[in-house]
């Protein structure tokens, strides 16, 4: 494989760092925070379970004793800490298998960046910790994770393109970061906080097939009202585990600055890792198997790199590359598309890491005071004034078929009568949405990758039509060899492309085995839906290159699926048997 070479990669200024012990000080303060984030969420957690429990206990003063959910939660904890103590080791298998995983020395490491290296014994040798099994993986895309159980058994793996993309003071961070993880047990605090997800889980399970069986109706009742309390606990508890990943990042993020004192270098690591990420998958037909494996292990979220990295590819100073972080500081859907995150918004992390060179009085590589600055006059109308409309018709399906399922029941006397609301409103609540999805095409303006990216009010939920001059790269679905998706390249970045056959799913398995593969390689214009979300893509409308044109139909089926829905709301009730048959 044919790797960049250093000439071949846009410059990037280096300021210089800081005094370690300088940065100690700088930052306990922001340590002390991020540790109290962390306690405050495990003990929403714990008083969640509490809560559940002392429910249990009542409940199993009734004739069911709820033995079985005693089983349950008993071998839910032991299967936790056999899990919790096997996972190195699985975990080496596995990652030998998937990704030729080989084993390397300390010494072997320090040839390859001596600085790193250092960090690595400085780390050990001062939080009195096993020096971690290091690993390597030959593959190109860049990436660094850790895992294990207790931060004596962790394994430290990057991959051989942090090496390629990264200067050594920059692989040197990004170790510090890695070891971040180890030296805060995030295995151990991450483990222990599934283990309770999983504990609310089976309590709604137990609620609610004590709900439905047989005995004392207050018992049953209670039981199923502890189902809806165990529930709802399960959703608010799985939203906090991912809090706790991306606090868990910024602490990580935080340790790698106080030790190497160079945060500018961190924040370098993280734009050339998206740049690497980007570059290597214009060379690759398919999407890494690597990146998408590790996405949630790995020191960044390769479904983001596409902005960040195709920023730093063609700017020419930082101050472009810092432009398209206006999307992740300001745009609410950026906040709203990070909940279900396990790692923080690049521009976040940026930020974050100005901050701490600032305090210590490091020259800023991008200036994010002036990012800060130009988000402060964007239009507030533009961002704010419909996104709680907006936030209801993403959700316009599930809101359509809870508010038809309810006027249905009320509303509606006859047999399946809730049946008819539910599918009407669902299918009402599709072609609504279309609506605002899919708008009119037929005056897209020519424009480029990098400028859609820069654009701070790009939106998940209306699309941009737009027209975009390229090349297909590849497939857009890793690991998939008939996937219909693809990979688009300009002359200032990649974006993935969404087809969508007018025969479904069929359609597009059809075209992903027969004809993706003769079109990568093609030169040709694109029309499409722009959109964005923690991953930018397009739907595709057209590709046309030469006389072949390819059509794509994300709106008609939006539009089939909507009256499909409808039509069967109206005639399932009217030949279905009476509801009180079954």
């Amino acid at each position: 494989m044919s790797v960049p070479s250093d000439e071949k990669m846009p410059p990037m200024p280096k300021a210089g760092r800081a005094d370690v012990g300088g940065v100690a000080i700088a930052m306990k303060g922001i340590g002390g925070s991020l540790a109290t984030a962390s306690l405050i969420t495990m003990s929403l957690l714990f008083g969640m379970v509490f809560v559940l429990l002392l429910g249990l206990v009542f409940i199993m003063e009734s004739e069911n004793p709820g033995l079985g959910l005693a089983i349950a939660l008993g071998l839910t904890v032991v299967f936790n800490v056999g899990v919790f103590f096997l996972s190195p080791f699985l975990m080496d298998l596995t990652q030998r298998w998937l990704y030729g995983t080989r084993w390397i020395s300390l010494d072997d490491l320090r040839r390859q960046s001596p600085e790193a290296a250092q960090i690595v014994e400085q780390v050990c040798q001062k939080h009195q910790l096993k020096q971690p099994r290091l690993g390597i993986i030959d593959d190109q895309n860049p990436t660094a994770f850790t895992y294990g159980s207790l931060p004596n058994t962790a394994r430290l793996v990057v991959s051989q393109g942090l090496f390629t993309y990264l200067d050594d003071e920059e692989v040197a961070t990004v170790y510090a970061h890695e070891l971040g993880h180890i030296v805060h047990w995030d295995f151990a605090l991450m483990t222990l906080a599934a283990t309770l997800i999983q504990i609310m889980y089976l309590i709604y399970v137990f609620g609610q097939r004590m709900g439905r069986g047989g005995g004392d109706n207050k018992a049953k009742d209670a039981a199923q009202s502890l189902a809806l309390a165990a529930y709802v606990f399960y959703i608010v508890g799985t939203y906090l585990i991912l809090y706790l990943s991306r606090t868990r990042e910024y602490f990580a993020d935080h340790f790698a600055a106080e030790v190497t004192g160079n945060p500018n270098a961190l924040s370098r690591a993280l734009v050339k890792i998206a740049y690497g990420i980007v570059e290597e998958g214009q060379r690759d037909k398919e999407p890494s198997r690597l990146m998408e494996g590790t996405r949630a292990l790995g020191i960044y979220d390769a479904k983001s790199a596409n902005s960040t990295g195709t920023a730093y590819r063609v700017a020419a100073s930082p101050e472009r590359v810092g432009r398209v972080f206006l999307w992740d500081l300001f745009n609410p859907w950026g906040w709203w598309m990070e909940l279900n995150s396990t790692h923080p918004l690049t521009g976040k992390r940026v930020r974050a890491l100005s901050t701490y060179a600032e305090q210590l009085g490091l020259t800023i590589e991008f200036d994010m005071g002036r990012v800060v600055q130009e988000g402060k006059r964007l239009s507030k109308q533009k961002l704010y004034g419909n996104f709680a409309l907006d936030v209801a018709l993403y959700a316009a399906e599930i809101l359509g078929l809870t508010l038809g399922l309810g006027l249905g029941l009320i509303f509606i006397p006859m047999d399946w009568g809730f049946l008819m609301g539910a599918l009407i409103g669902l299918g009402a609540g599709i072609l609504v949405k279309r609506s605002v999805m899919f708008p009119n095409f037929n005056q897209a303006p020519q424009s480029d990758i990098l400028t859609l990216m820069s654009d701070p009010y790009a939106s998940p939920l209306r699309g941009q039509p737009v027209k975009l001059d390229g090349k297909l790269i590849g497939r857009g679905q890793a690991g998939y060899t008939f996937g219909s998706d693809l990979k688009l390249q300009d002359s200032t970045g990649m974006l993935f492309l969404r087809y969508s056959s007018r025969f479904g799913p069929i359609g597009n398995f059809l075209f992903g085995a027969s004809q993706v593969e003769k079109l990568i390689g093609s030169s040709g214009s694109t029309l499409g839906w722009f959109r964005r979300g923690v991953a930018p893509w397009m739907d595709l409308i057209r590709f046309s290159s030469g006389g072949k044109v390819i059509d794509s139909y994300h709106r008609f089926w939006s539009l089939i699926v909507g009256i499909g829905a409808i039509l069967l709301g109206i005639i399932l009730p009217m030949v279905l048997p009476p509801f009180s048959r079954f």
